[in-house]
């Protein structure tokens, strides 16, 4: 049997075998290889670089931290707009790369010697004495997560495309005929007449007919119509609720207080002036000459006079000062007292103490209260945390929202609400939560699907769970019912409609050769004459804010008609009053840098654009959809 074994391992069928067997398991070793081979996993390629999903996501999330910091949670986030803000900063990637190859395809190189200089004036590396500080540099590398090379080589990078930005910027110039002609266009005044209907001051109409409040009626439907209804079950759950099951001895409340003890104290500060000198002897004239001269700016003088500096450091405490020795001979001073000079790296130092703020610290009895507070929210909010999961637990094995909320002790309400929160009959639907977050609520509650398995969401609320087991759309109220607001409504819109004839029979006199006054005189109103008034539509502009556009449309004698919100208005121009420019040399100089700033940063992004457009960019959308369901 071996013998025949031995003689079947040396035929070819019994080597590709082998040979099979051998590739079989190395692919279970490199399977994430196999599974990617020929998948492209990066999100875009602008020529040979590309952009990953890593480097995608980071600046879609930082994108939108930032809309959320701006809006201040007034919208909520949903599925378009993450696309948006992952398409917005995905682009943002592409036209970093492709001015960065621009870049490089001229060849703009960054000198060792720009680099450091420029590191140098950063003001955030600067130490006490103003000068570049290694330490505060390695901190911001540390904070930041980078090495001093990487760092460097960023800098250089965009060093090298503020060159060319520079350069595509520098030629964008406000000619002197533009910006003069701009400035009287902003400086111009204009007068005009103005005639105004109120629509509460048109004649009384004839009262309605039962068929004309019955096409009224229909042809406004939706003002006259119930409100969409929901029929629904709301659960929620948050801290706060939570804390009245949170129990905070007196120990926790002693341990907080040790473990936060530093919060609670605040260090003595002292206003400190120092000199710094390159020499001792220097420094020595400058501290003898200091224990007579009250006049820092005098001591300035003499510093720089002796090739030194002299400078404020402002009201600091002991740990704001980043060199020991200075903080151990400031802080030995009295008030208004100099020290001898003090060496340090950067040279010699002469101090000097003005104010001083004692030091206080905040006793235990003090903060007892907060601690408490703070240390039953830390264990609301984990105990919420905890209680969530068991929530969804019991609602996955087949329990109804009702009986969730009474089991965990939930904020629960049900019945039928509309969308601006009040019942079917007029009070207001008691949803558990937050007056503040009751808005977002509500559109979270009107976008949940009908029938769809109540499961706890996170938000400003904390977390909500929405039933909602039927929806009821809006219906026309039989006019009986509605009887009242259809006669106002087609009162009020017979009012209106008389003022528009009105103002249109100005309108049309004033076309028709008159002037808005005599046109207003014959049909018994009254004709205001305004101006000049400016186009900014400030506090003593008389002419209403609304009308300042249509007013300063017109032309020659013309006039025009403006519908509004409960009045209609009729301007007839009567003069202009070109802008004087001779004058305004601030003015002149200040639109000048301005239009040629706008001017500058339109020439930069069309030429961003061109070389976008010339670019071999080329987009993975399966990625970029990944890349906006993840944020």
């Amino acid at each position: 049997m071996i013998t025949a074994m031995r003689r079947l391992a040396g035929t070819w069928f019994a080597r590709i075998l082998f040979l099979l067997l051998i590739l079989s398991f190395a692919a279970w070793g490199i399977e994430d290889m196999l599974r990617n081979l020929g998948r492209d996993t990066a999100v875009a390629r602008v020529g040979s670089d590309s952009i990953e999903v890593a480097e995608a996501q980071d600046a879609a999330r930082r994108e939108l931290q930032r809309i959320q910091r701006q809006l201040q949670g007034r919208i909520e986030i949903d599925a378009r707009i993450r696309r948006a803000v992952a398409d917005q900063a995905l682009e943002a990637l592409i036209l970093d790369r492709v001015v960065r190859q621009e870049s490089e395809r001229m060849r703009i190189s960054v000198p060792d010697d720009s680099v450091r200089d420029y590191i140098f004036q950063i003001p955030g590396f600067a130490g006490a004495d103003g000068r570049f500080s290694r330490v505060a540099f390695d901190g911001f590398l540390r904070s930041n997560d980078l090495t001093e090379a990487r760092f460097l080589e960023l800098l250089r990078s965009d060093l090298g495309r503020q060159q060319l930005s520079g350069a595509i910027r520098a030629g964008a110039t406000t000619p002197e005929t533009l910006a003069n002609r701009l400035l009287a266009y902003n400086l111009e005044r204009r007068s005009a007449a103005l005639v105004e209907l109120p629509f509460s001051a048109a004649p009384e109409p004839e009262a309605p007919t039962e068929a004309q409040l019955s096409r009224y009626h229909e042809n406004n439907a939706q003002r006259f119509s119930t409100p969409e209804y929901r029929d629904v079950a709301v659960a929620t759950l948050n801290a706060a609720r939570m804390m009245g099951e949170v129990e905070v001895s007196d120990r926790d409340i002693e341990d907080g207080y040790a473990a936060a003890h530093a919060r609670f104290v605040t260090p003595e500060k002292r206003e400190i002036f120092q000199a710094v000198m390159q020499d001792e002897a220097a420094a020595q004239a400058i501290a003898a000459r200091w224990q007579t001269e009250a006049d820092f700016a005098a001591i300035e003088t003499a510093a720089r006079e002796a090739g030194g500096m002299a400078s404020s450091l402002g009201t600091t405490a002991r740990t704001d000062l980043p060199l020991p020795e200075l903080a151990e001979a400031a802080f030995a001073l009295a008030p208004g007292a100099v020290s001898a000079p003090v060496h340090s790296p950067f040279g010699w130092h002469v101090l000097k103490v003005g104010t001083i703020e004692p030091g206080t610290t905040r006793s235990l009895d003090d903060v007892r209260e907060e601690l408490r507070l703070e240390i039953a929210s830390e264990r609301a909010a984990d105990m919420a945390f905890e209680r969530v999961n068991r929530v969804e637990d019991a609602l996955a094995g087949g329990a109804t929202l009702a009986e969730a909320a009474q089991r965990f002790s939930l904020g629960y309400a049900e019945g039928k609400i509309d969308p601006t929160g009040h019942n079917p009959d007029g009070t207001e639907f008691a949803l558990p939560v937050a007056a503040a977050s009751r808005a977002a609520a509500l559109r979270a509650v009107f976008t949940t699907e009908r029938g769809a398995a109540p499961r706890l969401q996170e938000g400003e609320w904390g977390f909500m769970a929405v039933e909602v087991r039927d929806v009821t759309p809006p219906a026309l109220r039989p006019l009986d019912t509605v009887r009242a607001q259809v006669t106002a409504g087609y009162i009020a819109d017979a009012r209106r409609r008389s003022q528009e004839e009105r103002a249109a029979a100005l309108l049309a006199a004033v076309r028709g050769g008159q002037t808005l006054a005599a046109a207003a005189e014959a049909a018994g109103v009254s004709a205001e004459e305004l101006g000049p008034f400016p186009r900014e539509a400030s506090g003593g502009n008389p002419m209403p804010r609304d009308l300042l556009a249509p007013a300063f449309e017109l032309r020659g004698t013309d006039a025009t008609m403006v519908e509004r919100p409960q009045s209609f208005a009729v301007i007839q121009l009567l003069s202009v009053t070109p802008g004087d420019t001779s004058g305004a040399t601030e003015a002149l100089a200040a639109l000048r840098t301005e239009v040629a700033q706008t001017m500058a940063e339109d020439i930069e992004a069309q030429y961003q654009a061109a070389l976008r457009a010339r670019a071999n960019v080329r987009i993975n959308p399966r990625m970029v959809d990944q890349i906006a369901g993840e944020n």
